[in-house]
């Protein structure tokens, strides 16, 4: 083999080697299609305006859904199906936290997007800040809160067409907007009123207003009857038992907490400390709840998501652009993930 014919070989080796690892992650625009069809991680990308999608067998990024010009995307939300992905766009950088935010900003929307092709269904424009949007249990209604310093308000939309269905008043500068794991009640967190507003789903009217720390940002669903508000000013926890809608346990952190996530494989309530770049989990032990352990994960971190049946959760460090992978059974970081600027929110398609 002469020279001249081992140059060519070993140039078409080498552009056959870059093809396939620059195959592995894809960009989309909203326009082109994915092919999502296996189990996976989206994590929303505040700075960068993306989405990133993890493939959960083995933890890489698959594909990066850009999202149609859309600035500071924030939470994210699956449908019932898993057919459809829900994310707010707030045009606004929460991640310093959440008080002193609201009212209108150009380019707030819910962006509905298709869950395996990652295509930009629907937009659907807002008047004032919308923290997250959630579908209902059934998933024929999409929930979206409406931040002013006024009167704060949730709009329901039918899922079917994305018409505006109904209007609620809630608190002043409502944040996060979710259901309890039943689908019985549903909670927005008033940031500026320090409470929580309590909803019937059906006849769509406020049960009760609980007062809890100052500047709640979301109430967290949890599989053992309650939900767990985080106070970022107040650096609490209000637990909040579903059916007598009662706070049932306030836990003191000494550090603003970032997100709250309940694990049912081990009954372990998991707390991101956005201060120090960790997680923290307690345990129900003699009637409260008690600090167990840290998890060191990166800095800012925020969002909780448990996979593959509780035994592994997903973390996102707004921080450090990254997505800690850790063992719920031994608590280890097993892997640290590079997504965009500023990852916030993250929901899984299991």
């Amino acid at each position: 083999m002469n020279r001249d014919t081992l140059s060519i070989i070993t140039a078409i080796i080498v552009g056959i080697t870059i093809v396939a690892a620059t195959s592995c992650s894809k960009d989309h625009d909203g326009m082109n299609m994915a092919n999502i069809d296996y189990p996976a991680a989206y994590v929303v990308n505040g700075a960068s305006n993306t989405i990133s999608v993890i493939r959960l067998s083995d933890n890489t990024v698959t594909e990066t859904i850009s999202l149609n010009g859309a600035t500071f995307p924030h939470h994210i939300y699956i449908s019932p199906l898993k057919s459809k992905l829900a994310v707010a766009i707030t045009g606004t950088d929460l991640s310093g936290g959440h008080g002193g935010h609201g009212g209108s900003v150009a380019g707030q929307k819910i962006q509905i997007i298709d869950a395996v092709t990652g295509m930009i269904d629907k937009e659907i424009a807002v008047a004032e800040l919308p923290h997250n949007a959630v579908f209902n249990p059934s998933g024929t209604e999409l929930w979206v809160p409406q931040g002013n310093e006024t009167q704060g308000t949730v709009l329901i939309y039918n899922a079917n067409d994305w018409s505006l269905a109904s209007t609620i008043n809630v608190g002043r500068m409502p944040s996060e907007v979710t259901f309890s794991v039943d689908g019985s009640m549903v909670f927005v967190a008033n940031t500026m009123d320090a409470t929580v507003s309590v909803i019937n789903p059906v006849d769509k009217t406020v049960l009760a207003t609980i007062a809890v720390g100052e500047d709640p940002v979301g109430a967290w669903p949890a599989s053992n009857g309650k939900m767990y508000v985080d106070n970022e000013t107040d650096q609490t926890i209000s637990e909040i038992d579903v059916n007598i809608r009662t706070v049932t346990a306030t836990i003191a952190l000494g550090f603003k907490p970032g997100y709250a996530a309940y694990n049912s494989s081990n009954s372990e309530l998991w707390v991101s400390d956005a201060t120090n770049g960790q997680v923290k989990y307690y345990v129900f032990t003699g009637g409260v709840w008690t600090l167990a352990g840290n998890i060191t994960t990166g800095a800012d971190a925020h969002a909780i998501a448990f996979a593959e049946n509780g035994s592994i959760a997903y973390v996102t460090n707004q921080g450090a652009n990254t997505v800690s992978v850790i063992n719920v059974a031994n608590h280890a970081v097993v892997k640290t993930i590079n997504v965009g600027e500023k990852p916030n929110g993250i929901v899984t398609n299991q």
